[in-house]
């Protein structure tokens, strides 16, 4: 069994950085354009691979190199990469001393020995629809009872004649001919390291391999066109202002038929003649009289779902003094319960007085001095 530790001539509880530290000074050592074996150096990118990876370290410490998963081959290789397209020429006026002991050859790596999977699947997820964000207005009346609501905003939409396939109903497909059937594209690609077989997703089929003899003369061939769209949505009761909903698969179409991008939508409350909203509490003004704040009064006041109740106004009220009414304000959207309602008292000072009320606010006042 190969030691991936002595391989690299490092301990077993070597640290992340001597790992990385050892396979650079190996890999300088060995590599192919300054003389050194080719073998030699696909066996410390091998460990090197296994060791720098928490994961598929652990496996290996645990099961020695015949594990699952480690993502290298029996001949130390790489899935979706091959040897046999490497060419190690040096690129023009590039030095392999040019870089010094911090160069992190892991980057490249991950780039060109991840394997085809790996970059198939990432490929894949282009097709799928992006998720769009919209914004709307509520009232808050929709707010504190919830409420449905239509909202309508330009997207990608899936085209209603080819039903998102791309091509004429009754017509065929045929194989790709830039991706011959393969749904990806082989392009070779010079780094330091050589020559590499790098695999892309075909753009001319988006990875189906496939074409239609007779794209749909409606999207094009795309399976989707813009278009506006309207859905309708639940406005959930207690929901606040700038809070956002989220509807999954929504958003812009996929390509040819992919899945659709989720949908997010930020939501804003129009302003209320009578209530203010601070979190779940509603706060209005009560405007009363200096007589009604004197003697005292029994006020009417609607709430927010239009239900009269009755808030006695002690004698004797400064302006400025607030009344808390329980259970009158918005429900809780994540608990159970409802805010408070909160009226503030404000004097209601008369512009134009006739002559008789001003008299009996001078004896009035008098009244108050004496």
């Amino acid at each position: 069994m190969k030691d991936y530790y002595e391989i690299l001539g490092i301990r077993q509880d070597a640290s992340q950085a001597d790992i990385k530290n050892a396979f650079y000074k190996l890999a300088h050592k060995y590599h192919p354009d300054k003389g050194g074996d080719v073998e030699k150096f696909k066996e410390i990118n091998s460990a090197y691979q296994v060791l720098s990876n928490s994961e598929k370290r652990a496996q290996y410490d645990k099961f020695g190199t015949t594990f699952e998963g480690a993502g290298v081959g029996a001949e130390g290789g790489f899935p979706g990469f091959d040897w046999q397209n490497v060419n190690f020429e040096e690129p023009s006026g590039f030095s392999f001393n040019n870089f010094g002991g911090n160069f992190d050859f892991s980057d490249i790596f991950s780039e060109f020995f991840g394997g085809e999977t790996r970059r198939r699947r990432k490929t894949t997820n282009q097709n799928r629809g992006r998720d769009l964000e919209i914004t709307t207005e509520i009232t808050l009346e929709e707010a504190g009872f919830g409420a449905k609501k239509e909202v309508s905003f330009k997207t990608y939409v899936v085209c209603e004649h080819c039903h998102g396939k791309g091509y004429e109903p009754g017509s065929k497909v045929k194989t790709c001919p830039q991706c011959k059937g393969e749904g990806v594209i082989r392009e070779a690609k010079r780094t330091i390291l050589g020559t590499f077989t790098q695999i892309t997703e075909c753009p001319k089929c988006h990875g189906r391999g496939k074409i239609p003899e007779k794209p749909c003369h409606v999207c094009g061939g795309d399976g989707r066109y813009y278009d506006s769209k309207t859905i309708t949505i639940d406005i959930p009761q207690g929901i606040r202002n700038g809070e956002t909903i989220k509807i999954r698969g929504e958003g812009e179409a996929g390509i040819l038929g992919n899945s659709s991008g989720d949908l997010y939508i930020k939501i804003f409350l129009k302003p209320h003649s009578v209530f203010e909203r601070k979190g779940d509490d509603l706060f209005l003004t009560l405007y009363l009289s200096f007589p009604e704040a004197t003697l005292g009064k029994d006020v009417e006041i609607n709430t927010l779902d239009k239900k009269k109740i009755i808030l006695k106004i002690p004698a004797g009220t400064d302006a400025g003094e607030i009344f808390r009414i329980r259970g009158k304000g918005i429900k809780h959207f994540s608990s159970a319960g409802f805010g408070d309602l909160y009226a503030t008292v404000k004097i209601k000072t008369p512009k134009n007085i006739s002559k008789k009320a001003k008299e009996l606010l001078e004896e009035l006042q008098k009244e108050i001095e004496e």
